[in-house]
């Protein structure tokens, strides 16, 4: 992938964030930086800590230590865990995006498609129901869904679409940055493919900064410029996605990306 970034003015940064459960170390000093539509894969075996550095990260999940800032629109760097639950919120429903690894956890499963993509908009002050149902349609579309079941619950969709319908929620507002964990993990062969497919030309066309959480080094090659690896809590590994996967310096990278080549 290409991309022309500014390098000296990151969207998101990342200073020596740390968290621990009781004696176990989930996230050791964990420092990095994201820049404007740049894609970051973070990569690793379950349990090497991807998912508990995505929820500090994300807001979701305090740090023990360490800083998580982000470019903000009006007040510039501002530490996202120094932020009000009320804007911390608010930054989530605007300029982030969340995409779950189960859809059902990122969408309202009794209310419409349409209804969970306007909800977004409505909370940017969107109240015209004409406008709200148009944009639904149009984002519906751009997720390869068919209009015609704007009106049915998500609940009557298959998982494959589900996940696209997440997509279409989070990214009616246009944010900025989006955190994905495990976006296409549990989904046919065939639906991963073309989610995947949805995903690169979506992140692409909309300039999105993005940080995917997969165990799958596949869905990094595919989606990211840029790639973490983690071990037991350590970031042992990062660089160009492509050269850490085919030059992999770290004996744990090395083992990663050769065990996925072994017949």
């Amino acid at each position: 992938m290409s991309a022309d970034f500014d390098r000296d003015a990151p969207l998101l940064r990342v200073r020596s964030v740390a968290k621990d459960y009781g004696s176990i170390a989930a996230v050791r000093e964990a420092s990095f930086n994201l820049w404007p539509a740049e894609v970051l894969a973070i990569v690793g075996e379950s349990g090497s800590g991807k998912s508990t550095l995505l929820d500090c990260v994300s807001g979701r999940l305090k740090p023990d230590t360490g800083t998580v800032e982000f470019m903000t629109r009006h007040q510039g760097m501002a530490d996202i865990h120094a932020m009000s639950e009320a804007s911390r919120r608010m930054l989530a429903r605007t300029d982030w995006g969340y995409v779950h690894q189960h859809a059902e956890s990122g969408l309202r499963m009794g209310v419409s498609a349409g209804a969970n993509i306007g909800e977004r908009l409505m909370a940017l002050g969107e109240r015209h129901y004409g406008d709200l149902r148009a944009q639904a349609a149009d984002w519906m579309a751009r997720v390869e869904l068919d209009e015609a079941r704007m009106d049915d619950a998500p609940r009557s969709y298959s998982g494959g679409m589900r996940q696209r319908l997440q997509i279409a929620r989070n990214l009616v507002t246009r944010p900025r940055l989006v955190f994905m964990d495990e976006p296409t993990s549990g989904l046919d062969v065939s639906v991963q493919a073309r989610l995947l497919d949805l995903l690169r030309s979506l992140t692409h066309a909309l300039g999105l900064a993005a940080i995917v959480v997969t165990h799958d080094l596949a869905v990094a090659r595919l989606l990211s410029h840029r790639m973490l690896v983690m071990q037991r809590g350590r970031i042992v590994e990062e660089g160009l996605t492509d050269q850490v996967l085919d030059d992999p310096q770290h004996a744990y990278t090395q083992l990663l990306v050769s065990s996925v080549l072994q017949p």
